[in-house]
């Protein structure tokens, strides 16, 4: 039986490094290998599409390719005793969207070891205006409870108009916390307040290239999703024995530091690694983010484009100029 007909966003190299973006008509029998066949309804944008579709082989190697490292959707063929077909599932990271052919095309073949079983209280809408994004947050986040939160905690969010931070700012501001929210270059101090960050500062309040060891001390714990200077500054903020959570590096992997923070207010420093995280944790983390951390605004965090919009939202996100999350209907 021949493969199916779909429609996907294809990345061509049509000179070197030069690339270009297009919707075309594809088959399944072009898919690479894999015991799980899904029909992809929904997916997302995120940073790392943005650099796969440009060109970035650092993040796909070979082209052309399909990128889209987040889909939702229905299993329709399974060569795994662990799914069959109708299964609600939930596909994110791993090689998804990078090597292989990712959500941004109507039908996805990834190895069963890749899928998670969408939780039945999250639509398949809903678990993608969380994605990677959401659940790199719900990571970081639960590092931290099981660092241990306590209700007087003061938590700092940087990147907080993100994907990430948006979505951190909102569990964390839904459990109870007090969120300080780092404001981006554009001022989102209004939307950061209405998705619960108690207080917003400006990078100038917070970032701090003198090279001084330490800083004064104001929060308990904090979701960095940026890494450089901020990370350095933040980690140099930290009060005695609080935590901080690494998942980003969208100003800089470089991260200038001593180890007095460490060795005299014993800070803990986690990296969050969302790619690889390994298949028991990654459904613990989806659970959480469908019962206690599925905070009652999350339709307003996002909007929604059909497949064809993609490239334009893409732009956004190159320029920094992308808030919240960005759905995509394929089907619509």
């Amino acid at each position: 039986m021949g493969g199916k007909t779909y429609k996907g966003l294809m990345i061509r190299e049509t000179a070197e490094n030069q690339f270009a973006r297009a919707i075309e008509e594809l088959s399944t029998d072009q898919l690479p290998a894999g015991d799980v066949l899904v029909k992809v309804l929904f997916s997302s944008l995120n940073y790392k599409d943005m650099l796969s579709a440009g060109g970035n082989r650092g993040v796909t190697k070979k082209y052309p390719h399909t990128p889209g490292i987040d889909a939702a959707g229905i299993v329709e063929e399974s060569g795994s005793p662990d799914f069959k077909a109708g299964d609600e599932v939930i596909v994110t990271s791993y090689d998804l969207g990078m090597n292989t052919s990712g959500g941004l095309g109507q039908y996805i073949r990834v190895p069963s070891a890749w899928v998670v079983r969408k939780p039945a209280s999250l639509s398949f809408r809903e678990s993608m205006i969380f994605g990677t994004a959401g659940f790199t947050a719900a990571l970081s986040i639960l590092r931290l409870v099981e660092f241990g939160m306590d209700p007087a905690d003061e938590i700092l969010v940087t990147g907080a108009s993100g994907g990430v931070g948006s979505i951190a700012v909102s569990i964390l501001s839904h459990a109870g916390y007090s969120v300080t929210a780092l404001n981006s270059l554009q001022d989102e101090s209004a939307f950061l307040k209405k998705i619960g960050a108690r207080q917003v500062i400006e990078p100038a309040d917070l970032v701090d290239t003198s090279g001084r060891p330490m800083l004064k001390e104001r929060w308990t714990k904090c979701v960095d999703t940026l890494g450089g200077d901020v990370l350095s500054s933040a980690v140099r903020s930290i009060r005695g024995y609080g935590a901080i959570t690494c998942c980003g590096n969208v100003i800089s992997p470089e991260l200038k530091l001593t180890v007095f923070p460490f060795i005299l207010r014993g800070v803990t420093l986690y990296g969050i690694d969302s790619q690889n995280c390994p298949m028991p944790r990654r459904q613990k983390t989806w659970d959480m983010i469908a019962s206690q951390w599925k905070f009652p605004w999350l339709a307003t965090l996002s909007s929604e484009i059909p497949l064809g919009g993609v490239t334009g939202v893409m732009d956004e996100i190159k320029a920094g100029r992308h808030r919240g999350r960005t759905v995509v209907n394929l089907w619509e």
